[in-house]
């Protein structure tokens, strides 16, 4: 070899030890500087409306405004519309922030009605911003762009979903904290469902100015699927090949085999870019070493200690059959003081159980309960034992607070498909196994009894109790669950 092909050779290697190693360096960086969130002199404001009177069920001051997000790459901007609400002659003390808006809903005033009148008439205010994709907000080509970034670099800073969405939220939390005639510093809440329930707990977790969350159909542990363990995915690949050679009775397009290809089912904290990662030259290695660099920010049970400490509310609606909230067998069995409410075979397009709730208010009583000192509390996460004894398994529910709910009802299904598999989302709760629990007066337990069928290995099982919340002679009737259990029946 000529001294002039090692030398080559050589600057080749040095290069790419070189680019390997600003890439292991921009998985080091944190995904989110709160310093850039936190400067209000960078937001550049765009006055679209300025502070108005809106008249209404109650009567508001609003303004709407277009900030600067920051920059995804130097010289890229990415934008996002904040609407303020704050009651009519005074200022709002905290606020109750949400992303789950379009563009046309900043092209007109907000009428405050339903839990949002009840906040405001409290003195609380009400932020709107965007958590959209970009398409939806006239931005399709940058999110074209940060997309295919993404994918090729893997840095989180590119991803709309791990520094976009989030920024956005904090974003507009500095801008109204920036209207210092119309807010003071207060409890921030957050709450929405998908996209705008997975932000939520991610802002939770990074920024300290936020206190509460209600996050629905999305995201809320670190399951082994979403970590990318490359067992637990060759075992869920196995499992689904197997269930979608079984079926006979598929009638979508495609065929059966298109249940192969679910665009969320086991994606690390929404749709999976596995497969497109893998095809562009990163490895399992690399996967993992990317879902571990952001963990931290969107998980909260990564953060349980530090959110108690902070003295932070969660309450979360994960749905039985979500295609994004994939894993509440995993969660019930690791996590299974988070308090949550399982809709029954509910999810994103999903028909719930005909015994399922369905006029619960938990939203609505979770923030009273948060921002207001006089409300009542939500109820605690019961605790949920079991006994076999035969062909019948034992069922026990107490409450931690020794406080009796209204009602208990459970719900069962016999060997349901593993975590994140077409099974676990096609296959729902069968109608006729639900019963109505007993309350057991001398002991302060709701009880039950599930027969055991021959010749299946596991049963999974959960209960619902619902609680009336008064306040101000209104009622909010509230549904929590106990944690999502699986009994193995084999080798018992």
């Amino acid at each position: 070899m000529s001294t002039a092909t090692k030398f080559v050779s050589g600057l080749a290697l040095l290069t790419c030890a070189a680019i390997q190693a600003l890439a292991a360096d921009e998985h080091q960086r944190p995904v989110i500087d709160m310093q850039e969130m936190l400067d209000a002199s960078t937001l550049d404001v765009r006055v679209l409306q300025d502070w108005h009177t809106v008249d209404g069920p109650i009567a508001t001051r609003q303004k709407i405004v277009n900030i600067k997000v920051g920059e995804v790459w130097e010289g890229q901007d990415y934008r996002s519309p904040v609407r303020m609400v704050v009651p009519l002659g005074r200022k709002a003390k905290g606020f109750h922030l949400t992303g789950g808006h379009g563009l046309r809903d900043f092209q007109r005033d907000m009428r405050v009605n339903g839990v949002d009148q009840v906040l405001i008439e409290g003195g609380v205010g009400l932020v709107h911003t965007m958590v959209q994709t970009l398409n939806q907000s006239e931005q399709a080509q940058l999110g074209k762009e940060m997309d295919d970034k993404f994918i090729e670099t893997l840095n989180p800073r590119y991803s709309i979903q791990y520094w976009g969405w989030p920024a956005t939220l904090m974003r507009a939390i500095t801008a109204a904290y920036a209207e210092t005639e119309h807010f003071e510093k207060g409890k921030i809440a957050m709450s929405g469902g998908s996209k705008n329930g997975a932000t939520p707990s991610s802002v939770l977790i990074q920024d300290r100015r936020t206190t509460a969350v209600h996050a629905t159909v999305s995201p809320i542990w670190d399951s082994p699927l979403r970590m990318c363990d490359e067992a637990a995915w060759e075992e869920l690949r196995d499992f689904n090949q197997r269930y979608v050679d079984g079926i006979t009775d598929y009638a979508g397009k495609g065929g059966p085999e298109r249940l192969l290809r679910h665009p969320f089912l086991g994606g690390t904290f929404g749709p999976i870019y596995n497969r497109r990662a893998l095809a562009a030259g990163h490895s399992w290695a690399d996967l993992q070493r990317t879902a571990e660099s952001v963990a931290d920010n969107v998980f909260v049970t990564r953060n349980l200690t530090r959110l108690k400490v902070r003295g932070v509310d969660m309450f979360f609606h994960p749905g039985t059959h979500d295609f994004v909230n994939f894993d509440i067998a995993w969660g019930g069995r690791h996590h299974p003081q988070i308090p949550l409410y399982l809709q029954c075979n509910a999810g994103h397009g999903q028909k719930p159980h005909p015994a399922a709730e369905r006029n619960q208010a938990n939203k609505s009583a979770f923030l009273i309960s948060h921002f207001f000192d006089d409300a009542p509390d939500m109820q605690q996460t019961p605790a949920i034992s079991h006994q076999r004894k035969g062909d019948r398994l034992e069922i026990t529910v107490r409450s931690l607070a020794n406080e009796r709910s209204e009602s208990g009802r459970i719900w069962w299904m016999y060997d349901r498909g593993i975590d994140g598999s077409a099974a676990y989302l096609r296959d729902k709760f069968p109608d006729d196994q639900w019963a109505e629990m007993d309350w057991d007066d001398a002991k302060k337990v709701w009880t039950a009894e599930i027969g055991l069928k021959t010749g299946v290995s596991h049963v999974d099982f959960f209960t619902n109790h619902r609680r009336t919340i008064t306040w101000k002679s209104v009622e909010y009737p509230t549904c929590i669950s106990s944690p999502y259990t699986r009994v193995q029946l084999t080798g018992m």
